[in-house]
């Protein structure tokens, strides 16, 4: 069978004048319809490159992405993004962002008014339908990025990838979201692709947690399984011991990464 989407045997390699760099070495991996995959490494690493490949915005030196077995080799909307920074447009209103990419997506498929209850719909799904009005500066990070989100998810895409969604934001606005992400993930039934610093994050929301090593030339390391039921509750898994063991294994990898460094 195979698989929905492939990283196949990627290398990355960057040259500045006489100088070269290479990034990723041999990454290979297989993410199945539904699953949510983060991966986690010490700065560096190559994550963000990575993630950049798989949405078409880079393109490998070698190997390549395969996407229900074709090949990625430009940005699409089958792949939407969300960066840490939310990167709205300033001078359109909350359902002005959303509604840019669904006209761009559905211009054929969906007529006006559809395209309108289709905005209203994803807006509703990360509860902002009651600021589409306002303008990015006139609502909080979280809510941006909430806005982000839909605005990803409005374009119906195979694959949602996340480039550390939750970073710039403040602990207790960061749960909330990764709680709102958790939620849509269940209920969509969605793809995902994260990018993530945080342990505990990786372990909460993950059905796998590929671990890098330290570039240059990182690799996959280790991919750890998840063993944790959904739905997942926060409080719950605070004492669960499966959670506890992921959290431990997570660590001690980064840590040993850690350790590499400072003896280099």
């Amino acid at each position: 069978m195979q698989a929905y989407l492939k990283l196949d045997h990627i290398d990355k390699t960057f040259t500045r004048g006489t100088a070269t760099t290479e990034v990723l070495k041999d990454i290979n991996l297989t993410i199945e319809k539904g699953e949510y995959v983060s991966i986690i490494g010490h700065s560096g690493c190559g994550k963000s490159t990575l993630l950049n490949i798989v949405a078409g915005l880079t393109g490998a030196t070698n190997g390549g992405v395969l996407l229900e077995n074709r090949e990625v080799n430009s940005p699409g909307p089958d792949r939407a993004v969300v960066f840490q920074n939310h990167s709205l447009l300033p001078w359109l209103t909350v359902y002005e962002n959303v509604k840019l990419g669904v006209d761009k997506v559905f211009a054929r498929t969906k007529n006006r008014a559809e395209r309108d209850a289709w905005v209203m719909h994803n807006l509703s799904l990360v509860q902002m339908a009651h600021a589409r009005d306002k303008r990015p500066s006139e609502i909080s990070g979280g809510m941006k990025q909430r806005v982000g989100i839909a605005r990803a998810l409005a374009m119906e895409p195979k694959v949602l990838l996340l480039d550390e969604p939750f970073g710039a934001l403040d602990a207790l606005t960061r749960a909330h979201l990764q709680d709102s992400v958790m939620a849509l993930h269940q209920k969509l039934g969605n793809t995902i692709l994260m990018i993530t610093h945080d342990v505990d994050e990786a372990v909460l929301l993950s059905d796998r947690i590929v671990m890098m090593t330290n570039g240059p030339s990182a690799r996959i390391g280790e991919v750890l399984e998840v063993p944790l039921a959904r739905p997942r509750k926060r409080l719950e898994l605070a004492t669960n011991a499966s959670y506890l063991k992921c959290r431990q294994r997570v660590l001690e990898f980064l840590y040993e990464r850690h350790s590499f460094v400072e003896a280099a």
